[in-house]
């Protein structure tokens, strides 16, 4: 009697996953073609966006064919370039979607580079009076990433281990009240700073608390300024942990003992509004 063959079975293995996971690939590279064009804005581009979103959402061509958009965002013309557009009829509603984000999106970028040449502005009358009264090695200026900053080297204020600031530059920190009165206000952060040489007196115990203190009675100096609000002001104290030169020598433990007031720029990096809680 002949032996029955057996019947090979292929197992057969699922692909039906591929399809979702192809359109959440497309999805986000369509995503990250949108935030990538979105830095510089033209009519062109926007024409070319326009295309991506209506083939996508139509379920026509595939993204990838819209390469060409990423390339043509790294040669942009001209930033100094007007780049606000105009809608126009018959847009669809993916084409409003864009150009409303394009549009916000020059916006929040003209308003920080506006915010920035104030801050420019109020650092070069603060350079003025520090120039003005001899303090330049005292006192220095510099605009930030986080705003504009203002260092006090702690000598000027305070004698050795004391958080009380000197009788004869209590009229510096009103001098300094005066150049932060802006309308509308903007935040300010007042912050003290230590070297590494450990403190434990009857009053600090640490250099946590001599940093604190020094930030909270300069500042209280500062806000005895009646057009000064309270409420867009706050001190820090960050003891021994944020140097800007080594403890290594009398030189950098100099330098690291300091007052520093940061002004915050109104806008912020992503385009927000930088105010306190509870707006005067």
């Amino acid at each position: 009697m002949p032996k029955r063959k057996k019947k090979k079975h292929e197992e057969h293995i699922d692909e039906s996953w591929l399809i979702p996971y192809a359109d959440i690939l497309t999805l986000l590279l369509a995503l990250f073609i949108v935030l990538f064009a979105s830095s510089t804005v033209d009519q062109e581009k926007f024409t070319q966006m326009s295309e991506v979103f209506r083939e996508i959402f139509s379920g026509g061509e595939n993204v990838l064919d819209y390469s060409s958009l990423s390339e043509s965002s790294a040669t942009a013309d001209n930033p100094e370039q007007t780049t606000e557009t105009e809608p126009t009829e018959g847009m669809t509603e993916e084409e409003m979607m864009i150009q409303e984000f394009l549009s916000e999106q020059t916006e929040r970028e003209n308003a920080a580079a506006a915010d920035m040449e104030e801050l420019q502005e109020i650092q070069q009358q603060i350079d003025s009076y520090i120039a003005g009264n001899g303090l330049d090695d005292q006192f220095a200026t510099e605009l930030t990433d986080e705003g504009l900053l203002l260092t006090i080297r702690d000598n000027v204020l305070f004698t050795s281990g004391s958080a009380d600031v000197r009788e004869e530059y209590r009229d510096v920190a009103r001098e300094v009240a005066s150049l932060l009165e802006f309308d509308p206000p903007r935040n300010v952060i007042i912050s003290g700073h230590t070297d590494n040489v450990p403190i434990s007196t009857a009053a600090f115990s640490s250099n946590w608390e001599l940093s604190v203190m020094r930030a909270v009675n300069f500042m209280k100096l500062v806000i005895e300024n009646p057009n000064l609000d309270p409420r867009w002001f706050s001190a820090k104290g960050f003891g021994e942990f944020q140097p800007i030169a080594s403890n290594d020598t009398e030189e950098g433990r100099a330098q690291n003992r300091r007052v520093e007031v940061l002004v915050l720029p109104r806008v912020t990096s992503n385009g927000e509004m930088n105010t306190v809680s509870s707006t005067p």
